[in-house]
């Protein structure tokens, strides 16, 4: 974070959000030939390890869960590649798009078009105090935090304790919270059905599975393969906006392409993990321009590499950014509970 940093990163020669919209809009094109093949490669593999996890149960349940690890990771990218569907980026075809994310949907245990609409008012309300609570992790002001009287103090400090957020809550966001449209006020049929529709075919594709494999080992394969990638995607999405100096501001102050730029990270992984993961690291430019295909941001990093400047955060950075917990309107900052009693006292 900033306090780790020799220097801060020259950003002079980075033009605004505004402009580099216009920039990044000949990278929106999406290839039906590379989507196909990023889908193949990635169902594939998530196929090919829930077999061999499957099959490894008759050698050791240990070896299971090794071969869960890099199941959950393509299952993460199942999700990601629903998540560019989503955003009419993964194909040029709204129907192949949707069509798609609706099948991933089911694998994911996520219904597409209540995902979708979630997703969409986050994008549209990043940053934006007076609009939180759909699509996005629960954060509070400092002050607001210490308006509260002291149980729903505790409440939100067990929600933002790290085994709740990435231990209780992945289990309980996808295997309970998505089989109904919470979230959405006034949900209207078309994301009931999405939720009915989405639990009625897991139910019957898990069923299937049961028949031929038997209760036990299908539950003992996939309910850890599911939970991990849970983890894995919170966390993902944890670090993307959860960093010291990400953007937060009152709907007078607050801009959608500044906050999309500043306050999103560039989760700086190593290019295997960056790969598994979509890519989804650059997550600064995909909330700038998010018809921009997963694939092709590696090459906006290249060809510009003066982006990379924008809120990096490296893997040892964002494990700082576990003990964030509230937004300081003074400092502009995220801080600890610790810090924040620190501000009270003053």
């Amino acid at each position: 974070m900033k306090n780790q940093q020799q220097a801060a990163p020259d950003t002079s020669t980075i033009p605004a959000a505004r402009d580099l919209l216009k920039v990044l809009a000949p990278y929106r094109q999406p290839s039906h030939l590379r989507s196909s093949i990023e889908l193949a490669i990635t169902g594939g593999a998530f196929v090919g390890l829930w077999l061999a996890a499957w099959w490894a149960l008759s050698i050791s349940y240990w070896l299971t869960l090794a071969i869960s690890v890099p199941a959950a990771a393509f299952l993460v990218r199942l999700f990601l590649i629903k998540h560019d569907c989503g955003h009419g980026a993964f194909f040029r075809s709204k129907t192949i798009n949707d069509g798609v994310g609706r099948v991933l949907g089911v694998l994911t245990l996520t219904p597409y078009d209540l995902w979708r609409k979630a997703h969409a008012v986050h994008h549209a309300t990043s940053g934006n105090l007076n609009k939180r609570g759909v699509g996005d992790i629960d954060i509070m002001t400092v002050s607001e935090y210490h308006a509260l009287p002291l149980i729903k103090r505790l409440v939100y400090r067990l929600y933002r304790n790290p085994l709740i957020m990435f231990g209780v809550g992945p289990a309980y966001h996808f295997l309970l919270r998505n089989r109904l449209p919470l979230g959405l006020r006034q949900a209207g049929w078309r994301y009931w059905l999405s939720a009915m529709g989405t639990n009625a075919t897991i139910a019957i594709g898990g069923g299937i599975m049961i028949y031929f494999l038997g209760a036990a080992p299908f539950l003992t394969v996939h309910l850890p393969i599911a939970v991990l990638a849970g983890a894995i995607g919170i966390w993902l999405f944890y670090v993307q906006h959860q960093f010291e100096d990400t953007y937060w501001a009152r709907e007078e102050d607050w801009n959608m392409q500044e906050a999309a730029l500043q306050g999103s990270s560039y989760y700086d992984l190593p290019r295997v993990i960056s790969w598994i993961t979509a890519h989804i690291g650059v997550h600064h430019i995909h909330h700038l321009s998010s018809r921009i295909p997963f694939y092709r941001l590696p090459q906006v990093m290249r060809d510009f590499p003066e982006l990379a400047d924008i809120r990096r955060v490296t893997f040892l950075q964002s494990l700082v950014c576990l003990r964030l917990r509230l937004w300081d309107e003074g400092q502009q900052k995220l801080v600890s509970f610790a810090e924040a009693r620190a501000l009270q006292a003053v």
